[in-house]
């Protein structure tokens, strides 16, 4: 037997021992080096697989070759670095076999339909999902806390519920999936208890402490609201000195989450920090290739489709499924024979121009307010309360709510760490204000111009 049909046997073999998430993650882009009378040699493509292999597979990878071969092998993990191969890099990881009480009837927030399997990989996540099939696998005790950050639309939700679901799926751990915002307005209902009743505070604390993973999105909108903080602070200690998995999200990187605690931003550089980028051309392609297939329009569109809204939609993953969305509908009014580039150039021009996220980012929408009225973008984010700038600044607000599909949360973080209320107010006010004056409709359309 060559080498080569004994590592395509061993493959085959796992492929039957493992899950799929599994076996694509930690098997599928392993490569044969050598096999030198009893040592084999196994080129992995990240560092991480050399502890998971090791650790986790050792005993498996041992029998099967021990099936195979009838000879007992020792194993070496090297990179590619550390050989002269020449290949690339790979997925992530699996089974878990502690066992913890687990609820019935617990509701753990998580999406099913959000998974490993229909997460699209490419070189701007990969090492997000490396870590994140590595904590799933391995729940408590591995890059804890796991930080994952990057801008609005990249993804971040679906791999946080990847992984919760993979824990679930895997084991009987208690997994709560919840928004910085969910856990503010519990811990705000706490403190609203006019009876300083003891059972909420309780309920409260098993809600949070007594669970297996804690999975927090959008820790950013923490800012500003300092006990709810401290007691994220005390609920972050206890989880962790318990060994329970700690998940979390932001659109910026522990070091850039000024407005936050110290102690809260250190805490979360005790694990692992990794961000995800906006999607380059190729897993753009993927990404729509992998949505086409659950729509009706499938069969019907050309590759060259794909590529011209690819290169249309360059920095988010919602704004891809919103651009697949408008052409369906658009499909399914005019009914054509096949979806070729000229007709999609004729359903989604129009959308394309007012791309929100080329030209209507928060940041540019500032910039433009910025420079109609004569101002700066710091005073934007100030405290100055005059009114030529206090007015520009409710302007910069209403654009930013009804241009992006950022949240009023989101809006007041990028104007200065300003509360949820005060984006509420003043996208009322300049809807107030519309309705009696002109100048005001023809001044947003002017700085609309600038963007």
């Amino acid at each position: 037997m060559t080498d080569k049909n004994l590592w395509q046997q061993f493959l085959d073999k796992i492929y039957t021992e493992v899950n799929s998430a599994s076996f694509h993650a930690w098997f599928s882009d392993l490569k044969l080096v050598s096999i030198n009378q009893n040592k084999i040699v196994i080129q992995v493509p990240m560092e991480i697989h050399k502890r998971i292999l090791n650790e986790n597979y050792y005993s498996l990878i041992d029998e099967t070759f021990f099936k195979l071969t009838n000879i007992n092998y020792t194993f070496e993990f090297v990179l590619k670095d550390e050989i002269s191969l020449n290949e690339e890099i790979g997925d992530v990881p699996s089974k878990i076999d502690e066992e913890d009480l687990f609820e019935e009837d617990w509701n753990s927030n998580l999406n099913p339909n959000l998974n490993f399997d229909n997460y699209v990989v490419g070189d701007s996540n990969r090492l997000a999902k490396v870590a994140g099939m590595a904590v799933a696998e391995q729940p408590g005790k591995i890059h804890n806390p796991l930080f994952i950050y990057g801008k609005s639309g990249l993804g971040k939700t679906h791999l946080m519920h990847a992984i919760g679901n993979y824990i679930v799926a895997h084991s009987k751990k208690k997994v709560l999936y919840t928004t910085s915002d969910w856990f503010k307005d519990d811990y705000v209902n706490i403190s609203n208890n006019s009876n300083n009743n003891v059972d909420v505070v309780a309920d409260f604390k098993k809600k949070y402490r007594d669970i297996d993973v804690l999975i927090i999105d959008d820790i950013q909108y923490l800012v500003g609201a300092e006990k709810t903080q401290q007691e994220f602070f005390h609920t972050f200690n206890a989880l962790h000195q318990a060994n329970k998995q700690i998940i979390i999200s932001s659109d910026r990187s522990p070091d850039d989450l000024k407005l936050l605690e110290e102690r809260l931003r250190s805490r979360f550089m005790w694990g692992l920090p990794v961000d995800i980028y906006p999607p380059d051309f190729e897993l753009r392609c993927k990404i729509l290739r992998s949505k086409l297939k659950n729509m009706t329009i499938s069969t019907k569109i050309d590759e060259n489709v794909i590529e011209y809204i690819a290169n249309n939609c360059q920095n988010d993953v919602r704004y891809l499924e919103g651009t697949l969305n408008r052409l369906m509908t658009y499909t399914a009014m005019i009914v054509p024979e096949k979806i070729d580039l000229n007709f999609a150039i004729e359903a989604l021009g129009d959308f394309f121009n007012q791309n929100i996220y080329s030209n209507s980012s928060i940041e540019g929408i500032q910039k433009a307010v910025a420079n109609y009225f004569k101002i700066t973008i710091e005073d934007l984010k100030g405290k100055r309360k005059s009114a030529n700038i206090a007015y520009p600044r409710m302007i910069g607000m209403y654009l930013a709510k009804t241009l992006t599909d950022e949240n009023f949360n989101r809006i007041g973080l990028e104007f200065g760490g300003r509360d949820h209320s005060t984006v509420i107010h003043a996208c009322n006010r300049i809807d107030k204000d519309l309705k009696n004056n002109e100048n005001l409709s023809k001044q947003l359309k002017e700085i609309q111009n600038l963007m």
